[in-house]
């Protein structure tokens, strides 16, 4: 098994107070279904518990769990960070923050930075190949969420901001 993963930044200004966004990022039910590839989130207290759909690249499919501790700053910041249940062994995760800033009262800026890696049966030479799958796929399944997202909160996702 070789460890691969990739890294996505992203800021935006999204025309929405801060209160709002809150309370769609700290929904689990709401996150997974703004979030691409994502089946299903259960949260059980600060734990998350994050199932991922099916996803093939290079001849290889999963369909990864893996749990994340949650740790939420009110109105400013979430971080998640990969945490299994003591004994379980899981084969991928994700570690990253999303930042709110107000800007004014119809307005927030957010900013998401996570990197995601998995584990997979494919030798180490294979890391170039993979990792431009992952950064690929990451990079649209952002595009993807902010435009759900903005749709979510009633906005016009052309508007959206990166």
């Amino acid at each position: 098994m070789s460890r691969f993963s990739s890294r996505n930044c992203s800021v935006a200004v999204v025309p929405t107070g801060v209160d709002a966004l809150w309370t769609v990022l700290t929904d689990p039910s709401a996150l997974a279904e703004l979030t691409p590839l994502v089946a299903r989130i259960e949260a059980q207290g600060d734990r998350w518990s994050w199932t991922l759909v099916g996803v093939s690249a290079l001849g290889v499919s999963a369909a990864p769990t893996f749990t994340e501790r949650m740790t939420f700053e009110p109105r400013s910041r979430i971080i998640f960070a990969h945490d299994p249940q003591p004994g379980h062994r899981e084969r991928a995760g994700a570690d990253g923050v999303y930042e709110l800033v107000e800007v004014d009262r119809s307005s927030t800026r957010l900013s998401i930075d996570i990197t995601a890696w998995v584990e997979l049966p494919l030798p180490s030479f294979a890391r170039g190949a993979v990792e431009r799958v992952m950064a690929t796929t990451m990079q649209r399944a952002g595009d993807r969420f902010a435009r759900d997202l903005y749709e979510r909160l009633g906005l016009d996702p052309s508007g959206v901001q990166t």
